[in-house]
């Protein structure tokens, strides 16, 4: 059965210094000639569009050209490694690692989001179009698979199986290069194959490479292939007679990258791993291998990609910068040495024949620029350059580009030297910004300490969405130290720096199980928070993401209840029956009295930080922090709100042991989830309930149906001999009718959607049912946020990116399915409420967190060399569980409550039990707001339970005097409140 797909939230925080242009390397880039736009894929997921300030049609660009930012997008959440233009340059197919292909409409009138065509297992790595009027585009990756995909929302159109059919191993795609009726892939396996797009099999594979295949670009026939390979190679391949025709050996490190735009590949620009940029001429040779290369230009690190456009060539390494190079013109003269011996024959021939000519010049009369003998590469590997014919020097025309043969027999007799590039500096670079490479989790989960591209270092606040602190150029492993803390808290999230920003991801089944004590924040308002109180991170950060959403909803549903009873109200009504009708009446008697014109009576909703009304789910303060007078919805807690201290009492792992010894008279305690019941109460309770007939208990569970959705449309009331009647003899229609409500319910249940909108869905249908049952009644709102005294106000920068990603296990990979930003997540309720997920509503809307099992810690507490007597029961066990989060001072309080005796007039100002009582582990005091997950994990660092030993400090003399002659029967122990 295949998994469900999940959905998370991410959210992505502004840099410090935000502005325009790629923050990390650039992986792809594409040009538009007719437009004269310069397209750029990053590293960051950004593709970016670079327009020039002169008009291409009215000439080529030179030293006074300059590009600017036209329009950028945040395509993708992780690398872009290849972009396409396809539609005659309108549109723009990106292959990233987020596992999709994606076509975006730069050009578009209206600014458009790119969409996803396709999605792949695994990295998509490159892409490949037979022509710019093709209706397919076929993308690979390293999930082995060569797809194509229809570009008009068809879908997949073909899978290639990407490796060898005679074996199992398969190859991953690096690169494709497409024509009218073929196709070439490479990668790792060190081989070029080619194959039918028609039908998806392959044609051949060329096999003489012995590394990776970088890149491949296939003639406009379809007749000639040319790979790059790590091998330093770019070699020629015949597709008629299937082997390789010419080895091509300009580069000495790894090539990764080719560009031609020649129908025939003539003219070839190349570039390697140590940032060389290679120009390949060979218009005017008969063979492959007597043209000659010319090093164009050197950068600084490895070039990801080439292209030529004009007289510009375009350059793509991991810097987040764009280098514009100069290339070298067709008509430029290759510079020979005075030494040289076609050089001395021409001296020698002009002195008996005729004057030297003149130096070349254009047809404008502009010289002809001079190409440096030092940037001339050689080509072959295999065979020497073929050695020079003999002519009449006085009828050769001049060693020009124009005829690369010539050029290449001029240069055969050289002995070539260092090679230096025609360009040391480019002729523009677009400057690129810095962006994070590399990020650090602080131990409190709520910082994080990243370095950047310049290497600064900076301090971020996950909760501000803010950079707090700069610590300006250092090692990053020199700062965690001084800024860590001896803290564990929950992964309640986990980070990422890949697109050269910082990402938070939450996920449903981690990001709420974190927390953190109000006091540990430093909130603003501190007073209106309790020592105790917790706060959990994830509802807190999620509640003001979506602040603008929450309002937006609120509103929606107050026009949804309006127009919702006015609807009903307008239906004609019967005339009310007698008995019934009156009985009704006569029961909600009490809502007549209240005001319906007074909205805050209709809806009560928050406005500050008080506590809201009881009815709220919720509104009780965080699940770490007991509240006992929590009711939701007619006096059932919400198991979902943070209102009682579940899992944080100090539980005894016997836990039957002494329950009958405690008195019904006893004190209540703070960790008890129900403080206001008595023990005796709850075995009265019990009692009654267990007392219950099986009829009664027929009609308990019929009563609890009616409480759920749509129960109450077949809710019955049976006369009471039906009670005494047994099952057999049952009247038909009473089960046919709980079938149809079994059915019905079923029904209604199937058509709410797995989503944000599901939840409103169910409020709406509660609203309706409420109007069946009391249709004079005003509509209460559904709707309660959480508030201000369980999640304090925070403020996130408006530009704060938010991202819905769904988890496909069959595609391998998370995929984008919303992008918006706090700012604009209120207009986009309507994208949100289909692309959100259902734990979300219920979070924003319902104030409901997913339920899931309190982790807890399990100690053994003793008294310090018996000084003070044991809180051991009586069978000697000491051994107690607690929620992870509960502090050290609390256990102290928990000592003091059993081993002494309550007060009879409790002093305001007397010493808290912290103040005199001293907790130990590893012979090392514990500080009292320490907790129980972080003294596991600093202080007793091994497994097994946890040893604390408790003693006094001194502070109170008369403890140990008063407790010196007590015996353990005598101590509170054996009165005291269940574990």
């Amino acid at each position: 059965m295949a998994k469900k797909a999940s959905r998370r939230i991410s959210y992505v925080l502004p840099l410090a210094r935000s502005s325009s242009g790629h923050r990390l390397g650039v992986n792809g880039l594409a040009y538009d000639v007719e437009s004269a736009i310069l397209y750029s894929g990053g590293r960051d997921g950004l593709i970016c569009a670079w327009a020039s300030n002169i008009d291409r049609k009215q000439g080529s660009s030179d030293e006074t050209t300059s590009y600017t930012l036209r329009n950028q997008i945040q395509a993708h959440t992780h690398w872009v490694n290849d972009i396409l233009l396809i539609h005659n340059n309108s549109a723009l197919v990106s292959a990233s690692s987020d596992v999709s292909v994606k076509v975006w409409r730069p050009l578009a009138q209206e600014r458009q989001i790119p969409t996803t065509i396709g999605l792949h297992n695994d990295y998509v790595k490159c892409l490949a179009s037979p022509g710019s009027h093709s209706d397919w585009v076929a993308s690979g990756g390293l999930d082995h698979k060569i797809r194509l995909w229809d570009l008009y929302g068809a879908g997949e159109r073909l899978c290639i199986d990407g490796g060898d059919d005679e074996s199992n191993a398969k190859g991953s795609v690096y690169t494709l290069s497409a024509c009218g009726s073929m196709m070439a892939s490479g990668g790792p396996e060190s081989v070029v194959r080619l194959w039918d797009p028609r039908t998806g099999k392959r044609i051949t594979k060329l096999v003489g490479h012995t590394d990776n295949i970088r890149d491949i670009l296939v003639n406009h026939d379809g007749d000639t292939v040319m790979s790059a390979s790590s091998d330093q190679t770019v070699k020629v391949w015949s597709v008629t007679a299937g082997r390789c025709m010419y080895t091509l050996n300009m580069h000495n490190d790894s090539v990764w990258s080719l560009y031609s735009d020649h129908p025939k590949l003539a003219v070839l620009y190349s570039s390697d791993r140590s940032g060389l940029v290679v120009k390949t001429d060979l218009r005017a040779s008969a063979e492959w291998d007597e043209g000659l290369s010319l090093s164009v230009a050197q950068e600084q690190g490895g070039v990801n990609k080439v292209i030529a456009a004009g007289s510009d060539i375009w350059t793509a390494t991991s810097s987040s910068s764009i280098n514009r190079w100069q290339d070298i013109p067709a008509d430029g003269e290759v510079q020979l040495p005075e030494s040289s011996p076609q050089h001395h024959r021409w001296s020698t021939s002009s002195r008996s024949r005729a004057p030297p000519p003149p130096s070349p010049t254009a047809a404008n009369g502009v010289t002809k620029p001079r190409i440096p003998l030092s940037c001339v590469l050689r080509i072959p590997n295999a065979s020497p350059i073929t050695s020079p014919r003999q002519r009449d020097l006085e009828t050769a025309s001049t060693f020009s580009s124009v005829n690369w043969r010539k050029m290449s027999e001029a240069v055969a007799e050289q002995n070539f030297g260092p090679v230096h590039p025609f360009q040391d500096l480019p002729t523009e670079t677009i400057e690129g910004q810095q962006g994070l490479i590399k990020h650090v989790m602080l131990n409190d989960k709520r910082r994080v300490l990243t370095l950047d591209t310049a290497g600064e270092v900076l301090l971020w606040d996950l909760l501000q969405c803010v950079p707090t602190r700069s610590f300006g150029k250092r090692h990053l492993d020199e700062v965690v130290p001084e800024v860590n803390t001896n803290e564990s808290v929950g992964n309640w999230c986990s980070v990422d720096t890949r697109t050269g920003r910082l990402a938070c991801i939450l996920d449903e089944n981690y990001c709420f199980d974190a927390e953190m004590y109000a006091d540990e924040l430093r909130l603003e308002n501190a007073s209106d928070f309790r020592d105790d109180q917790r706060i959990n991170l994830g509802k807190w950060i999620l509640r003001y993401l979506f602040a603008h959403l929450i309002e937006e909803e609120i509103a929606r549903d107050e026009v949804y209840r309006t127009q919702l009873q006015s609807k009903h109200i307008r239906k004609p009504q019967r005339a009310p029956a007698p008995g019934s009708i009156q009985l009704a009446n006569a029961q909600l008697a009490p809502w007549h009295t209240l005001q319906v014109d007074d909205d805050s009576l209709i809806t009560p909703r928050p406005t500050n930080g008080n506590a809201a009304p009881a009815v709220t789910p919720g509104s009780a303060i965080a699940i770490a922090t007991p509240h006992p007078g929590s009711v939701v919805n007619g006096g059932s807690t919400s198991s979902n709100s943070n209102s009682t201290e579940q899992g944080s009492n100090l539980e005894k792992t016997s836990s039957n042991h002494s329950q009958s010894k405690f008195p019904s008279d006893k004190p209540k305690d703070y960790f008890s989830a129900n403080p206001n019941v008595s023990t005796d109460q709850r075995e009265e309770d019990s009692a009654e309930s267990n007392a219950q007939s099986p009829v009664d208990g027929d009609k308990e569970e019929k009563s609890k149906e009616g409480t759920i959705l749509f129960g109450k449309r077949f809710r019955m009331n049976f006369p009471k001999k039906l009670g005494r009647t047994s099952v057999e003899v049952k009247p038909t229609t009473v089960d046919e009718k709980a079938e149809e409500s079994d059915k019905s319910e079923e029904k209604e249940e199937q058509i709410i959607e797995d989503n944000f909108y599901g939840i409103i869905q169910r409020m709406r249908y509660d609203y309706e049912e409420q109007l069946q049952d009391a249709s004079s009644l005003a509509l209460q709102s559904r709707i309660y946020p959480s508030c201000r005294n369980e999640t304090p106000l925070i403020e996130p920068p408006p530009h704060t990116t938010i991202i819905i990603q769904e988890d496909r296990p069959d595609s391998g990979g998370v995929t984008d399915i919303y992008r918006g930003t706090v700012n604009s997540v209120g207009q986009d309720a309507d994208q949100i409420e289909r692309s959100g997920p259902m734990w979300l509503g219920d979070l924003l809307l319902r104030n409901q967190i997913p339920l899931k099992e309190i982790s807890k810690v399990s100690f053994v507490l003793m008294p310090y060399q018996d000084l003070l007597p044991s809180i051991a029961s009586a069978d000697g066990n000491s051994r107690l569980n607690a929620n992870r989060m509960l502090r050290a001072k609390k256990i102290c309080a928990y000592v003091t409550e059993r081993i002494e005796p309550e007060p009879e007039h409790p002093d305001p100002h007397a010493l808290k039990p912290e103040d005199y009582l001293e907790l130990y582990c590893q012979d090392k005091l514990v500080p009292p707001n320490t907790t129980l997950a972080t003294l596991r994990a600093y202080i007793w660092k091994t497994g097994g339970d946890v040893l604390l030993y408790y003693k006094s400090n001194g502070r109170k003399p008369e403890l140990e005097r008063r407790m010196t002659g007590l015996t353990l029967d005598e101590s509170p122990i054996n009165e005291g409140v269940p574990f």
